[in-house]
């Protein structure tokens, strides 16, 4: 007998017809002699309507407040599973996260894992019980309900199949595994039978939405293999694993994030720790920073471009303004114009001539290159916004149609 954790994302459990949908699919599994645990998160729109409630009260509401009222999203979807598995006619029952026994860091709105209790999951497994958790949420020390931020419903799956040695982890989506390109605007893209956990951990991270990066992390960590597959059709999906020596592609994917902000420090000093300093006091916030450009000074001045999310733009700025006198920038330049490219493959490593490969593909569309960052399996340009598919459609012809 074997044990299969499976997930399903709001839209695929988003009205009645398709919660009944994931029901059989659930007891297909079941019926087949395994033992199933099932994370799923809030139906369709339902966490946006949430916060949109949320903000005609407060706008300015706690982040505890904020996890208590988000985490009510995905009650509703796992009871209304469960209900939709007993009219099948399966032992079924559902669990919040905190019955599951996911105890998370304190950090509310964003909280992470510290661990898993399964007593009450085995438990309930010993008696053949399908079981239901809600994913994306935890209890902390104080006994407070703390939510694991976006895409957190994927790392309470990954997190249930680590803990519980599950065979395998399925991710169900709407769409029907990993592809090259995001196939919505990338008509010639195809999907991947198979990938590396380090690629699938750069697609995420560089704006892929199909698994989020700190599941696949947790995936990786304890070699939980992983199927991302549609809950709209029983077509093979694309399995995460280990090192992938069947397919040798020397790019993998391209992808394309608009949560992008490019913001320069213009004639700042040139000199020691001037970098570090600027970059401490952003990390102190807990801002991420991605793509860094230092020019190499000119009469004792210098340049420091970098990128951040859009969403922490204008706390970086207003920590800018706060240590104006430290930074000492003559001019604060900034724009949310712009998109963040990227390749990836792990066959790009012992490969020269990739990234002269990529620059040549945007040069022959017209696509002007900002800044440009690289690592052993991934390249990431910054472009203007409004040329981001154009530059995606014209690499993706160029490295995967070839």
């Amino acid at each position: 007998m074997g044990l299969i954790v499976q997930k399903y994302g709001g839209s695929s459990v988003r009205d009645a017809e398709r919660v009944m949908n994931v029901a059989n699919r659930i007891v297909e599994a079941y019926d087949a002699g395994n033992n199933v645990v099932v994370a799923v998160s809030a139906q369709g729109d339902t966490t946006d309507d949430l916060i949109e409630k949320a903000k005609e009260i407060n706008p300015n509401a706690s982040k505890r407040e904020m996890d208590m009222l988000l985490a009510t999203g995905e009650q509703i979807s796992i009871s209304l599973l469960a209900m939709a598995i007993e009219k099948i006619g399966r032992p079924v029952i559902s669990l919040t996260g905190w019955q599951a026994g996911f105890k998370t860091d304190s950090n509310y709105s964003n909280a992470r894992i510290s661990r898993v209790d399964t007593e009450r999951l085995k438990s309930e497994l010993d008696k053949r019980k399908i079981v239901i958790v809600a994913g994306f949420q935890g209890l902390n020390k104080y006994d407070d309900i703390t939510t694991l931020g976006r895409g957190g419903s994927d790392t309470s799956a990954v997190a249930l199949a680590a803990t519980l040695g599950a065979d395998i982890c399925e991710i169900y989506t709407d769409v029907d595994g990993v592809y090259t390109a995001d196939p919505r605007f990338v008509k010639s893209a195809k999907k991947l039978d198979d990938i590396s956990y380090d690629e699938m951990l750069e697609l995420a991270s560089l704006g892929a939405n199909v698994l989020h990066n700190r599941s696949v992390e947790m995936a990786k960590k304890y070699h939980v293999k992983l199927a991302v597959k549609s809950s709209l059709n029983k077509n093979e999906g694309t399995f995460v694993k280990g090192v992938n020596k069947v397919e040798k592609m020397l790019v993998r994917g391209v992808t394309r994030d608009n949560d992008v902000a490019r913001i320069s420090l213009c004639n700042v000093e040139d000199i020691p720790g001037k970098a570090f300093t600027v970059f401490a006091l952003i990390s102190k916030e807990d801002i991420g920073v991605d793509l860094i450009l230092q020019s190499i000074g000119n009469n004792g001045r210098k340049d420091i471009s970098f990128t951040v999310k859009e969403s922490d733009l204008e706390r970086v700025l207003e920590i800018i303004e706060e240590h104006k006198e430290t930074i000492g920038a003559a001019e604060v330049k900034y724009t949310k114009d712009v998109s963040k490219v990227s390749i990836v493959g792990a066959g790009m490593v012992n490969n020269a001539g990739v990234a002269t490969k990529m620059f040549e593909a945007l040069y022959n569309a017209h696509i002007n290159i900002s800044m440009i960052a690289t690592s052993e399996i991934k390249i990431s340009v910054l472009v203007a916004r409004k040329e981001a598919e154009r530059a995606v459609n014209a690499i993706h012809d160029k490295f995967l149609l070839d």
